[in-house]
């Protein structure tokens, strides 16, 4: 058998980052991300501070009684406001209701006494009027 004495010649030509320029330009882009987000937030303001809103201010409160107030509508004890029909949906009040216990899942022990409360009675009141439909 003949030997053949060739020289294997291997190059490397994955880009190479050097570690430091690599953080440099993540901080770079983290904080150019900042800027451009708080640039957002504030065009926001002030396009949503110039336009006339009809819609309440919103808050927790305001949210709390936005779902609770579909849940009444799906319930059908309230007309809904896009056709002003009254009309049973039980899965939708089932869905709303569960949006409503997940959000005092996940509010618990951040809220006001107020809001606490406003999600409690609202809660308790979606709950016995879905029994009484569902029952």
């Amino acid at each position: 058998m003949e030997e053949h004495n060739e020289k294997i010649r291997v190059t490397d030509r994955r880009i190479r980052f050097d570690e430091e320029n690599m953080e440099e330009k993540a901080g770079a882009e983290s904080e150019a991300r900042k800027i451009e987000r708080k640039k957002a937030a504030e065009d926001y303001k002030k396009a949503s501070a110039e336009e006339e809103n009809a819609f309440p201010r919103m808050d927790f409160s305001t949210f709390v009684l936005s779902l609770s107030s579909s849940a009444l509508a799906h319930l059908g004890e309230v007309p809904d406001p896009s056709n002003g029909r009254t009309e049973e949906n039980l899965p939708m009040a089932r869905h709303t209701i569960d949006l409503l216990v997940m959000l005092e899942e996940k509010t618990r022990g951040n809220l006001t006494r107020e809001e606490e409360r406003l999600l409690k009675d609202f809660l308790f009141e979606v709950r016995m009027k879905y029994v009484q439909k569902a029952g």
